[in-house]
């Protein structure tokens, strides 16, 4: 499938609303859980949700536009929301989350982004050069894969439960 931004935002818009119908209101048990050190829980991966919607996709995309490959990206702390989602509820972060994308979507499509400016390029620090298409195209997979990740971590919570029915699910295994 090629880029287009109105695709994209068909998922991007998409994703706070799935992930409140998958997370609120639902037990710790489910939302507190991770895969180990350095990994996210479904809480984690909301408020690193955040933190990109705040420090990295729109300044990246204004990077881009403004100074193309004169000023590398600002480097992204994965791990920052370990500090900025203290003492904030699960209910909190998605309504933070919610109201961020809602605004960075009204920003985005005001943009009016043509073709032309889709192979503008900026400088990532550690990929080089990179097209706005490129940034824009991975915020999709970038959420796409966190939904993936809070889906698989959540299903491990079972993964003992589940017995000798281990082996069908790859979800599983990863």
């Amino acid at each position: 499938m090629n880029y287009s931004v109105e695709k994209a935002c068909e998922i991007l818009e998409r994703t706070p609303v799935v992930l409140r119908s998958l997370l609120s209101e639902i037990s710790p048990d489910w939302t507190m859980c991770n895969e180990g050190p350095d990994t996210f829980s479904p809480y984690d991966v909301v408020g690193h949700l955040i933190h990109g919607e705040k420090t990295d996709w729109v300044p990246r995309i204004k990077r881009i536009l403004e100074t193309g490959t004169t000023i590398a990206f600002d480097a992204y702390d994965r791990f920052a929301q370990n500090e900025n989602s203290k003492g904030k509820t699960l209910e909190h972060l998605l309504d933070e989350f919610e109201k961020l994308r809602v605004q960075n979507m009204i920003w985005l499509r005001s943009l009016g982004l043509s073709s032309k400016d889709m192979e503008r390029k900026g400088l990532h620090p550690a990929l080089k050069e990179v097209t706005l298409k490129n940034l824009l195209a991975t915020w999709v997979v970038h959420d796409l894969t966190h939904i993936a990740q809070i889906t698989r971590v959540m299903a491990k919570q079972y993964k003992e439960e589940i017995g000798p029915w281990t082996e069908f699910f790859r979800i599983l295994s990863f």
